[in-house]
């Protein structure tokens, strides 16, 4: 199997390139920017996208990859993991979104559509951090209006804001 995997973590890529490759699989990298154009002339089988590559976001590659290539395996990783990222990969066209960090026979599994993540985002994410992905979903849906989104949330502007100011959990 032919597997293209982009990532500008290149530690990780020449670690996920190596077990692949003694796993019998032909391997294809990108570490550096570059088109949809070009990783759909590698024709793979199936691809590992990074959420956030470089400059750029796999986001913007399911859709031509799916486009050109719908029977390959696409599946976005990242350590940026959010339930609203995960929807957006998956109306794009994934096959699947996983977190980092990854077990790699899971990956492995995933990426051979041998079987869905058997893990749910959602279980994965503590009650502060789904109140956070709540509420930025629910602030990306009011155009990031803080008093309509406290509005909406219940919860006074200030307290809002007070949620914002910290880091996600």
């Amino acid at each position: 199997m032919k597997l293209v995997l982009v990532d500008d973590d290149e530690v990780l890529l020449r670690t996920l390139a190596r077990r692949f490759c003694q796993a019998g699989h032909q391997v294809v990298t990108f570490a550096e920017p570059c088109q949809a154009a070009a990783l759909i002339a590698e024709q793979g089988d199936a691809y590992l996208l990074d959420l956030r590559f470089a400059s750029q976001s796999g986001l913007g590659f399911i859709e031509p990859l799916r486009a050109a290539l719908p029977d390959c395996r696409i599946v976005l990783l990242t350590g940026y993991g959010s339930i609203a990222n995960a929807v957006q990969a998956v109306k794009r066209g994934a096959d699947d979104y996983l977190t980092k960090p990854v077990d790699f026979q899971q990956l492995q599994q995933v990426l051979c559509g041998e079987q869905a993540s058997t893990t749910e985002l959602t279980e994965m994410l503590t009650p502060v951090q789904l109140e956070w992905e709540h509420i930025q979903r629910v602030l990306a849906e009011h155009g990031g209006n803080i008093s309509q989104t406290a509005r909406a949330l219940g919860m006074h502007r200030r307290t809002l804001q007070r949620k914002l100011l910290k880091r996600r959990p």
